[in-house]
């Protein structure tokens, strides 16, 4: 049996998800009705029952953006979406720089720097 806070907790994530559902189903229609049933990056045509493997990807990764003319909406297969959002955290785990943004300078500690005399002393 789940406590009144866990349940509490439960009751607002189910609320959270039936929201997301409820506001993807519209952006998902209407992404559907302005563009073709193709994946934007292999091409893949999508009919039938399988258009249901065809999803919205948000080009700016946020949710919430859903301009009416679609413009940060791309139709991708579930491959092709799992893969976009997996570059996304990549990038934001190796910190690399964002088109037009600033990288930071690679390294030059040099590991073995020195080593040569350490082991000249060592004979």
């Amino acid at each position: 049996m789940l406590s009144k806070k866990s349940r509490l907790d439960k009751d607002k994530m189910d609320q959270i998800i039936a929201e997301a559902r409820r506001r993807e189903k519209t952006y998902r229609e209407q992404a559907l009705k302005m563009y073709p049933w193709i994946c934007a990056r292999c091409g893949r045509e999508f009919t039938g029952k399988k258009l249901r493997e065809l999803t919205v990807h948000h080009k700016d990764h946020d949710h919430d953006n859903n301009p009416p003319d679609g413009s940060n909406w791309e139709l991708l297969c579930l491959y092709c979406h799992d893969n976009e959002h997996q570059r996304y955290v990549d990038e934001e785990w190796y910190d690399k720089a964002s088109p037009g943004g600033e990288q930071e300078p690679p390294s030059t500690f040099k590991v073995f720097a020195g080593l040569d005399a350490l082991l000249k002393n060592k004979k």
